[in-house]
């Protein structure tokens, strides 16, 4: 039972209120929060839509089966996949290799065309200045420069199958434009030699030519290659070669053969071959050479390669030089005043031989020039007109 204070005017103080023994527990008034039920709502919930997502976790085909014990099948599945991608990249791996095969393999052909296209290009060079020392001149066989054939390495990168057939290509035109440039060649010196040959032979004169060089063939038979033709450039070259050699042959022939001025200058004939005058009788004799005046002293040459026969006085002729030529014909050289070689001297062409004078059966100074095949006096006028059409092709 609680004891009342007194009343008084003046408020006590607050003094501890006493549990007594026995009396019922008053009851503590609610702190605010959340309520409990709607706790365990939301925990629910929760609860039950991880079961839901566990459960369509579970209904997942690769993951049942695994759970099922079918795992074997599972994986070797996907054992299956992975290796048909590894072929996939093995295959496309496959095909960049054998693509930089092919341009490796491309590369190394077009460089053994390029050496070859060296080669050929160093053949014309020799065979081009081979000929310009003969007195050939062809404009398509002009040579090139080292520089105008570079070497592949200096060639832009080859990135593409197109790049590859460009540089190709401008190669085999280089291989054609040499092939030409030897075809030029071999027509223009055939051409000359079939001229010296047919100047000469109008005046009897046959060369040895080297034809023999064509058949110099042979070898042990064996069963044909394919892709083993060695015909083309070689053979162009060998063509050249050949038309080389002869023509040289012709060429020499001319400086053989006694077609060439007896004297630096045959500026006038004061009497012909055949028929004439005779200058002493008046009446009709054969003259058996052509006479060239010049003034007493004047050098007279050879008219060609030879073997000095005779020299001395001959009835007639005065003072006379005879010449015998490998061609078999004979030059003579008469009414001199003076000797420059003696018998059995070999003289080239142009060789002084005598000195221009008016012996014998002369009416002055002047040449007296014949030619003699067989003994026979045949007209010189022949002879140095044919020279005289040949003389380009010895520089003259």
């Amino acid at each position: 039972m609680a004891v009342r204070a007194k009343s008084s005017g003046v408020q006590p103080a607050a003094q501890p209120v006493s549990k007594v023994f026995g009396a019922p527990p008053q009851k503590a008034k609610r702190a605010p929060g959340i309520r409990p039920g709607l706790f365990y709502l939301a925990f629910a919930a929760l609860f039950g839509t991880n079961v839901l997502t566990l459960v369509g976790f579970l209904m997942a085909p690769d993951i049942a089966a695994l759970l099922n014990g079918q795992n074997n099948v599972v994986v070797s599945a996907y054992e299956d996949r992975i290796a048909q991608l590894r072929v996939e990249v093995d295959r496309l791996h496959s095909r960049q290799f054998a693509q930089a095969g092919d341009i490796n393999l491309q590369l190394q052909e077009l460089t053994q065309q390029q050496e070859v296209l060296l080669e050929q290009h160093q053949l014309v060079k020799q065979l081009a200045a081979k000929a310009a020392e003969l007195g050939i001149e062809t404009a398509a066989a002009d040579p090139t420069t080292d520089d105008d054939v570079a070497p592949l390495a200096a060639i832009a990168p080859v990135t593409a199958t197109g790049d590859l057939a460009e540089v190709s290509a401008s190669m085999a035109n280089m291989m054609d434009d040499s092939r030409m440039a030897l075809a030029a060649l071999s027509v223009s010196a055939t051409e000359s030699t079939d001229t010296i040959l047919d100047v000469l032979g109008g005046l009897g004169i046959k060369p040895n030519m080297p034809d023999g060089l064509t058949d110099a063939v042979g070898g042990p038979y064996q069963p044909p290659v394919d892709g083993s033709d060695s015909s083309g450039i070689v053979d162009d070259a060998n063509d050249v070669y050949l038309a080389l050699a002869r023509f040289k042959a012709a060429r020499g022939a001319i400086d053989l053969a006694p077609i060439h001025k007896p004297m630096d200058s045959l500026s006038r004939i004061s009497s012909t071959f055949g028929n004439r005058k005779d200058p002493f009788t008046g009446g009709r004799a054969f003259h058996a050479g052509l006479d060239f005046p010049a003034p007493k002293g004047t050098t007279v040459l050879s008219a060609g390669y030879g073997k000095v026969t005779f020299v001395g006085e001959k009835s007639g002729y005065g003072n006379l030089v005879e010449v015998t030529h490998l061609t078999g014909l004979v030059t003579r050289y008469g009414h001199l005043s003076a000797f420059l070689v003696k018998e059995g001297q070999v003289v080239n062409t142009g060789t002084p031989i005598a000195k221009v004078g008016s012996t014998g059966r002369s009416t002055g100074p002047h040449l007296h020039f014949e030619v003699r095949r067989k003994d026979v006096a045949v007209d010189p006028g022949k002879y140095l007109a044919a020279g005289k059409r040949l003389a380009h092709f010895l520089g003259a």
